[in-house]
């Protein structure tokens, strides 16, 4: 199997990539390898894939429509995991236009390749974020999620209305992946258990916003990466009981899915944030906040679709994947 895997030397990517190639698949990755967060993470992630049996890497950017096309053409890809998207709520609100390069107009490229060179199937990272303003426990793909309270969401529902109208207009299976706060060894430096980590180590003060009230349904990456790699056969046909007339959001007629990953077991922030000081051997000082804009007070994922479809629910205890990414981040930053 030949298959491209977009953001290659991202968090979530390059654990993707590292995945497949040791079971003998061929990947190619692809990154543009931009400066949202420190450049020299991506290289080394890349450095861990690189040499090894089946594994090409092109930089490139998803906005270059032409690069794309001709990237298509060259590698008749079996399967697309697009996982290449500019990440992060808080970012949304001073950079805008990041968000539509690379989450809008690069995803219509990879969706327009994947019409002119036919894949068997296109998976795609979609974010726990779309469920904006619900209320709801715990998330369901099943409900409608037309209250998105930042840009980043709004783009990640776009994409997934995007990947249905293609689904439906050119036959293209896709099944889109909404990811609760995924954390773990090479993580993302934005993310909290990153910042928190860094700031605890160095006598920091930390931000907790919503003065630790936050609930959270932090998954641990090794579990994602699981439930993609058993997704990646299981490419949707379409769903004849579908109706139009009572629509239900997770499928479709056409060849179209969507799937929460999560661990189905919210933690409150201030628990997390003792677990990773027990992990450190060492007490954080907290600067208490409030919730701030673009921000939902809780995540929870129903995962119940993604348990019938391919046998698996997410499940590393929080003190284990903490405790994961410390040994990682010591080691890996010699502290």
């Amino acid at each position: 199997m030949n298959v491209l895997v977009t953001g290659s030397a991202g968090f979530i990517g390059f654990h993707v990539a590292k995945r497949l190639l040791a079971q003998g698949v061929r990947v190619h990755g692809l990154d543009n390898l931009n400066d949202y967060y420190e450049v020299s993470l991506k290289h080394a992630r890349l450095r861990q894939l690189s040499g090894q049996p089946g594994f090409t890497f092109q930089q490139q950017e998803l906005a270059d429509r032409e690069g794309i096309q001709a990237l298509f053409q060259r590698g008749k890809f079996d399967v697309v995991i697009n996982l290449a998207a500019q990440a992060g709520v808080r970012y949304s609100l001073e950079n805008p236009y990041a968000y539509l390069d690379s989450n809008i107009t690069g995803f219509l490229n990879i969706l327009e390749a994947c019409r002119h060179n036919p894949v068997k199937h296109l998976i795609y990272a979609s974010s726990s974020s779309v469920y904006g303003a619900n209320r709801k426990m715990p998330f369901s793909v099943h409900d409608n999620v037309d209250h998105p309270l930042a840009l980043y969401a709004a783009s990640k529902k776009a994409n997934e209305l995007m990947a249905h109208a293609y689904s439906n207009l050119y036959h293209i299976p896709t099944t889109g992946l909404r990811f609760f706060t995924v954390y773990g060894p090479w993580g993302r430096p934005d993310m909290a258990l990153f910042l928190f980590t860094r700031a605890i180590l160095e006598g920091k003060p930390i931000d907790v916003f919503n003065h630790g009230k936050m609930k959270r349904d932090f998954t641990y990456i090794d579990d994602i990466v699981e439930g993609i790699v058993r997704l990646v056969p299981k490419a949707p046909t379409g769903n004849s009981a579908w109706s139009g007339e009572h629509p239900d959001p997770a499928f479709s007629f056409a060849p179209y899915r969507v799937f929460n990953i999560g661990n189905n077991n919210p933690v409150e922030l201030m628990h997390f944030i003792q677990v990773i000081e027990r992990a450190l051997g060492k007490k954080a000082i907290k600067n208490l906040l409030p919730l701030q804009d673009g921000d939902v007070p809780e995540t929870y994922a129903d995962i119940s679709d993604l348990e019938h479809e391919v046998g698996f629910r997410p499940a590393t205890p929080i003190d284990v994947g903490v405790q994961k990414f410390v040994n990682w981040y010591r080691e890996y930053y010699n502290v």
